[in-house]
């Protein structure tokens, strides 16, 4: 299994292929469908290899898609 930890928003973020997840903050406008790549990568890992970047890896990139955009529920 390959995963990649990502940084984005101030916080960090476990992905692999496949993977649904909530982001807090991305910065600019963007509509559903618009596509995002993310090139703060901090690791990447898979069965065999594990690179770890100082603090990212150089040319590692994620590729990602907005499927929903939304509000977390207000907390009182």
């Amino acid at each position: 299994m390959e995963f990649a930890v990502i940084q984005t928003g101030g916080k960090q973020y476990k992905v692999s292929e496949g993977t649904t997840l909530s982001i807090e903050k991305i910065k600019g406008e963007y509509k559903k469908g618009d596509k995002l790549v993310f090139d703060q990568v901090l690791l990447v890992a898979n069965d065999k290899d594990t690179t770890v970047g100082t603090p990212f890896i150089d040319g590692a990139k994620v590729n990602a898609e907005i499927v929903e955009i939304g509000r977390a529920r207000k907390v009182l």
